[in-house]
């Protein structure tokens, strides 16, 4: 994001998801490679050496992709899968996730609380709404997101929130302009294509979140 909080525009590479052929920016996508004893790596960070073996950031897909056998064939050659793999490239990425959180509160561009959250609102300066699935949605709505797209991250538990601001449990976060918000807004999206199922969790009581 520009220090406006707009994204920045730039040349993004894409790639091509094994399972639905589909062309789209890597950022959406989990990077895969066959390592040496030919056992498949998620590479969220996509950094590890070797051919990349991409699938679309959704868990029906990436599910698809294990029960299909999607892995062997764009290896082109027998391939082991990690017990687990979708739940694994789950909690990769929701590491991911809760570290750079912790980097925007250490660098004071993230914040934590109803109040803080509001004043930053209120001042114009937040650029991205950030609240717990598991908060109520009567608390959760005395909070709005800018306006505009990639503007709110719904996709974490206060227990997680919490982790990453050195808390109990958080309901309330907010991001103001800076070098980590888009990084902290792209893996979220990722995170949530691989938590399908946050529309059907229960809402809890709200809670104070100072």
């Amino acid at each position: 994001m520009t220090r406006g909080g707009k994204r920045k525009q730039r040349e993004e590479p894409e790639r091509r998801c094994i399972v639905t052929g589909q062309t789209q920016p890597a950022r959406g996508l989990i990077r895969f490679v066959l390592g040496p004893d030919e056992t498949i790596v998620p590479d969220v960070a996509q950094k590890l050496p070797g051919r990349g073996i991409w699938v679309s950031a959704d868990r029906d897909v990436l599910e698809q992709a294990v029960r299909k056998k999607a892995f062997s064939r764009a290896a082109r050659q027998a391939a082991t899968l990690p017990e687990g793999l979708v739940d694994l490239v789950e909690q990769l990425l929701l590491a991911r996730v809760l570290e750079l959180l912790s980097l925007a509160r250490k660098s004071g561009q993230a914040v934590a609380g109803y109040e803080k959250c509001r004043d930053l609102a209120l001042r114009g300066e937040m650029v991205v709404l950030i609240q717990a699935h598991d908060g109520s949605e009567r608390g959760k709505t005395k909070l709005r997101p800018p306006e505009g797209p990639d503007s709110y991250i719904g996709c974490l538990s206060a227990q997680e929130l919490g982790f990453a601001f050195a808390r109990d449990h958080v309901i309330h976060a907010a991001l103001r302009a800076g070098g980590l918000g888009q990084a902290v807004v792209e893996e979220a999206a990722r995170l949530t294509g691989l938590r399908s199922m946050i529309g059907g969790y229960a809402t809890g009581e709200d809670k104070t979140d100072a």
